[in-house]
């Protein structure tokens, strides 16, 4: 198993073009945030805007959009209950996250059925959250795309079929291979399943451990696999600059906010630039 150091960042991170507009840096559709989970979703678009996306348009409950325009008025607002816009939306779309607050009753299947019938095989689709407990309890095939899951171990354990205790790296490896697709196994010390390698991540602070940490993971990722060429190397990036910019503010704080990890993120994405 590979370790995960900052030469990941180096590697990922390029300076923008002199004559960079929007559309250089990637479509990115983020759906989530029933009315109960509003939060989810706007962290993780928070994440991605801040990750430096170009375009980000979030798809979540009516419920949400007040909240949403206040706290990131860079990102534009979908009813998720409109079908026809959302098809439109993520099939238009240069990165789909699904996932972060969805829920998954009745309507909550609905909104992860249409956006996966709507997916093509030239995206990057982040699957978090319930839209990954959603494929497992309902036994839903994947959609079309590059796919990256992000799951917790109890989630990898209703996805993969192996128990928490017997999760070891050839287990997860072997599933991975099945299923074709990235696997961010969110974990002390972080596992990352790509089509060819396993790797790891050694840092991380306990100051992490609080809610929509991992939906800012799944933002962070759509962001830099919207505008880095490679969307594995990408998300190994995604991955490392996550725990950096943590452990960088548990310094000073007990506990860090999934938000300031966000607002962080241009800043600690500039000295990186190559």
């Amino acid at each position: 198993m590979k370790q995960l150091d900052e030469t990941i960042l180096t590697n990922v991170i390029k300076r923008r073009p002199e004559d960079s507009f929007k559309g250089n840096f990637g479509k990115v559709v983020l759906i989530g945030g029933n009315a109960n989970f509003g939060g989810a979703i706007i962290m993780a678009a928070t994440a991605t805007v801040y990750a430096g996306a170009g375009l980000v348009t979030t798809a979540t409950d009516t419920a949400n959009s007040t909240s949403l325009h206040a706290q990131l008025p860079e990102t534009m607002f979908v009813n998720y209950y409109d079908k026809v816009q959302l098809s439109h939306l993520v099939s238009e779309a240069t990165v789909v996250v699904v996932g972060p607050g969805l829920g998954d009753d009745f309507h909550s299947q609905e909104v992860l059925a249409k956006v996966f019938a709507n997916t093509n095989s030239d995206q990057t689709v982040v699957i978090d959250g319930s839209a990954i407990t959603m494929m497992a309890h309902n036994k839903i095939e994947q959609p079309a795309g590059n796919i990256i899951f992000t799951p917790h171990q109890m989630e990898w354990q209703r996805l993969s079929g192996i128990a928490i205790a017997e999760q070891s790296p050839a287990a997860n490896q072997k599933v991975q291979q099945q299923l074709g697709a990235t696997v961010v196994l969110k974990k002390h010390h972080t596992e990352i399943y790509t089509g060819s390698d396993t790797y790891q991540l050694t840092i991380g602070t306990p100051a992490q451990a609080t809610g929509g940490m991992g939906d800012t993971l799944a933002g962070i990722i759509g962001g830099f696999t919207a505008q880095f060429a490679d969307p594995t190397q990408a998300t190994l990036a995604a991955v490392y600059a996550h725990s950096a910019i943590a452990e960088q503010l548990a310094q000073t704080q007990y506990v860090v906010l999934p938000h300031q990890i966000s607002r962080a993120l241009p800043i600690f994405m500039k000295k990186y630039e190559n």
